[in-house]
């Protein structure tokens, strides 16, 4: 393997596998693994808890007096028995709180806040200083790491998209309709790339992947070629 460390942006639209490839990058390449959504799910996640959030209508004002970002502690450990990272949040293991469909219908509000994304910025910048990570999110090619050496922007159809999660939330146990997510990912898409804070934007300089008709090795296939065409 070489040693070479480069870093790779991966960003998309939500539930089109961003994880999934970028995971799958990371073990090929034994680099490190950041999932960035998480980190805003585990913001999402703390304020719900706090009962700062009670309706749709998130009220900013209440947040940023209220919603302090210094006691908030995000952590990775390694599951071992998964193989895979799970998110911390002030020390508990929440990668299943943070997945729920309570915290999707609010992350996308809490992510466009200004003042939690240049936490988060800040904090994954950090993460990402020696290169060698594969992170994943909506911003980090354009915002995060604007000269990361791959860029990678994910996309599908957004019925494919519903119905990937749809299938995903059956599997836990979760009591949802395939409308109510595919009505969730269209609010959050529209939410994403129309906020003022870091919208979703793909970069100029990314290579767009259409996964809808992929299969999850031919996808992952298509980038750790492109991964080697940069080493």
């Amino acid at each position: 393997m070489t040693l070479k460390k480069i870093t790779i942006a991966v960003d998309g639209h939500s539930s089109c596998g961003k994880s999934t490839l970028a995971k799958a990058i990371a073990t090929h390449f034994a680099y490190k693994y950041i999932d960035s959504g998480a980190m805003y799910r585990a913001v999402t996640l703390y304020a719900i808890q706090n009962q700062l959030i009670d309706s749709k209508d998130i009220k900013k004002d209440i947040l940023e007096n209220d919603l302090n970002l210094n006691k908030i502690i995000i952590d990775f450990k390694y599951n071992e028995t998964k193989k895979k990272s799970d998110t911390y949040l002030n020390g508990h293991c929440v990668e299943n709180e943070i997945r729920s469909i309570e915290v999707s219908n609010f992350v996308s509000l809490i992510a466009e806040l200004k003042f939690v994304r240049q936490k988060m910025v800040a904090l994954q910048q950090g993460m990402g200083k020696d290169g060698g990570i594969v992170m994943d999110g909506r911003d980090i090619g354009t915002v995060v790491f604007p000269n990361a050496e791959l860029k990678i922007f994910l996309t599908a159809q957004v019925e494919i998209r519903a119905e990937r999660r749809f299938k995903e939330l059956i599997a836990k146990g979760d009591q949802v309709s395939f409308q109510e997510i595919l009505n969730n990912l269209t609010t959050r898409d529209r939410i994403d790339s129309t906020r003022e804070e870091s919208p979703l934007i793909q970069s100029k300089d990314a290579v767009v992947i259409d996964n809808s008709r992929y299969t999850i090795e031919e996808q992952n296939l298509i980038a750790f070629q492109l991964v080697e065409k940069c080493l």
